[in-house]
């Protein structure tokens, strides 16, 4: 074989997948390892001496009486195990079987004799004493034993030779066959341990399955219920729950007639829905969603209840065994499913199921054997067979241990994948995020360029608009003589006091509106003066929250400047009084004079205020505030309220 092919062998699914499921090989001998200990007698367990087992020479006798029937009652020599065929009609007679041995009378310790398995009971002599009783089923109650039994023999009540233990068998009613396992007769700690075993793996592991599979759906099923769209949580929940109600036959063992009918009906209901559920779990698995399909296994699991419910407990066997063998098609193509999905996927979750079903699918079809007395397995195994040890409770414990272990490392794996999620997503957030904060400071820096430029271009536009051509009318009419020497004086303060304007409105960007309207206010004082008015001043304004725009800062200083010339001009007032107040939510001027006042409406010439009145109206409503004048005989006030609105990181007054 050249180097190429052997790398490829090696690299080849078939050996990947015997190395990766090697490590299977230690929990399946877990779960079988009891196996050969049962399958043993106990002279082939314990080397105790030489032959610590009795001899047992068996002969067995059909009658109905209560106490162990004498020589004449037609002996036959039997070998152990042996079963009777009981018939449908007549009287069920007791059968009885005397085992004769010989004791060890000089040994002091105690004698026992094992039976691993006596399904309806029964009653046992020593040397013509009772020595034993096992509850039988009666009229009222049915009993159907799946422990073992051990009857200590006292050293005491031996005889070196020709003990007789009689064994009396009584036949349930409607039952079919009556069975008797091989007897061992030997010292008691010879048996206790093959005894112990036994009851391990009948008696005590069916309690845990039981107490399991009760508990663990309720976890399993809450998450289903959750996650609707996880089907095989919730498959695995009903499987477990229905095993666990499947096992229960191993847990009760005595039930009240009236409710045996029911009792074996919820048995083969849970058996049927068992293998249906993990057929169904093996489709899903492997990705083969069919409705039709899984109605149909559905509707084949309720077969087999709704029949034994109609025909009664007459016809448990039959249903057991043509119902029932019809499960072992359905778990072999679980098995298949899942065979094909190891094979396409090449996945060790897939191999792993495999194993388990294929464990759990070959128990079936051995316990069917084994229920219904198919002659191969007693041909092939005898020893083995003669145990009557159930195997399919074992394997399925396997088979629900390995899938809750899938859905355990699938939810595991789910989690990885969600923290791996949130790292990536925490990246590029902050990946994301420095972007955005780099691309807001780009915007800053280009926002404030595009005000700066605005601002700019607006202030050009004012002094084109206003400053310049005020000075390119004045510039005309004195370059053609008609402008006096007072009324050029005049002109030239005003495109100066305009100027001004524009000059503290750009400045209130960086110094802050208090700041403009002192200078505003300052520089009107000694023109006030000049007119014989009076001002004061109160300015209460909260820096920089209440900071106006350029523009609605001009707009405020021309508003106070119409203000101020309407007092000069036309209110012959003695003082005036100025108030600007900052609120939560408003930004307040107040005007005040105690001039003679003046009718708001009464006119609009140009030698009355009711031009400037306008223009303050104007300008008010540019800022979105609202102006109210007052006037009367005591003096005129006027009052502007501006909103402040949420912008940025502070409070501005929209313009």
């Amino acid at each position: 074989m050249n180097i190429a092919r052997l790398t490829w062998w090696r690299g080849s699914w078939p050996l990947r997948a015997m190395s990766t499921s090697f490590w299977l090989l230690p929990l399946v001998l877990v779960a079988l390892g009891g196996l050969p200990v049962l399958l043993l007698q106990p002279s082939q367990i314990l080397d105790t001496g030489p032959a610590p087992v009795a001899a047992l020479q068996v002969s067995y006798a059909v009658s109905d009486v209560g106490a162990p029937p004498s020589d004449s009652a037609g002996w036959s020599r039997v070998a152990l195990p042996h079963y009777r065929l009981l018939g449908r009609d007549g009287p069920q007679l007791a059968s009885w079987y005397r085992v004769e041995f010989d004791g060890d009378a000089s040994s002091e310790e105690p004698w026992a004799a094992y039976l691993p398995y006596l399904y309806n009971g029964g009653t046992l002599w020593l040397n013509g004493a009772p020595m034993a009783s096992v509850l039988s089923s009666q009229p009222d109650l049915h009993v159907r034993w799946e422990r073992p039994f051990l009857v200590t023999l006292p050293a005491g009540s031996l005889k070196p030779h020709g003990n007789v233990l009689v064994l009396r068998l009584s036949p349930a009613a409607g039952a079919s066959i009556l069975r008797i396992p091989r007897l061992e007769v030997a010292p008691l700690r010879v048996l206790m341990p093959v005894y112990d075993r036994r009851l391990f793996w009948v008696r005590t592991m069916p309690q845990i399955t039981v107490a399991v599979g009760i508990l663990l759906p309720c976890f399993v099923l809450f998450i289903w219920w959750r996650r609707r769209s996880e089907v095989l949580y919730g498959l695995f929940g009903v499987a477990t729950l229905l095993w666990a109600v499947r096992t229960l036959t191993f847990v009760f063992e005595v039930i009240p007639q009236s409710e045996w009918r029911w009792w074996r009906v919820s048995y083969h209901a849970a058996t049927g829905g068992f293998v249906i559920v993990m057929a169904l779990f093996a489709l899903r698995f492997a990705g083969l969603n069919r409705p039709l399909l899984d109605r149909a296994l559905v509707a084949y699991a309720l077969v087999g209840p709704l029949w034994l419910l109609l025909q009664g407990p007459g016809a448990d066997a039959l249903v057991g065994y043509v119902w029932g063998g019809g499960l072992i098609p359905v778990g072999l193509g679980a098995v298949a499913a899942t065979a094909w999905v190891a094979i396409m996927r090449r996945e060790k979750t897939a191999a792993l199921l495999l194993i388990a079903l294929t464990l759990a699918a070959c128990a079936g079809v051995h316990d069917y054997m084994m229920a219904y007395g198919a002659l191969p397995l007693s041909r092939w195994l005898p020893e083995w067979s003669q145990q009557r040890f159930f195997l399919l409770h074992h394997a399925a414990n396997l088979l629900l241990l390995v899938m809750g272990g899938l859905l355990t490392q699938r939810f595991i794996d789910a989690l990885a994948a969600i923290q791996t999620l949130n790292h990536t997503l925490e990246d590029r957030v902050a990946a994301r995020e420095a972007e955005l904060a780099d691309n807001y400071a780009r915007m800053a820096v280009m926002q404030r360029e595009h005000v700066a430029g605005e601002e700019r271009r607006r202030i050009m536009r004012d002094l084109h608009d206003g400053l310049g051509s005020q000075l390119f009318i004045l510039l005309s009419r004195v370059e053609r003589g008609v402008v006096q020497p007072r009324e050029l004086s005049q002109s030239l303060r005003a495109c100066i006091a305009d100027m001004r304007l524009s000059l503290d409105a750009s400045a209130a960007q960086d110094a802050g509106l208090e700041s403009a309207l002192a200078d505003f206010l300052y520089r009107w004082r000694p023109l006030l003066g000049e007119a014989g008015v009076a001002l004061r001043w109160h300015i209460d304004v909260v820096e920089p929250v209440s900071s106006l725009s350029a523009r609605a800062t001009l707009q405020l200083l021309r508003l106070l400047q119409e203000a101020f010339t309407n007092v000069v001009k036309h209110a012959g007032a003695r003082s005036v009084a100025v108030d600007v107040v900052t609120t939560v939510d408003l930004l307040t001027v107040t005007v005040a004079d105690d001039g003679h006042g003046f009718e708001p409406g009464a006119s609009d010439a140009s030698d009355r205020p009711g031009r400037g009145i306008a223009n303050m109206r104007a300008r008010a409503a540019a800022l979105h505030g609202r102006l109210t004048i007052s006037s009367g005989t005591d003096g005129t006030c006027l009052r502007l309220e501006l909103p402040r609105v949420e912008s940025g990181a502070g409070a501005v007054v929209v313009a």
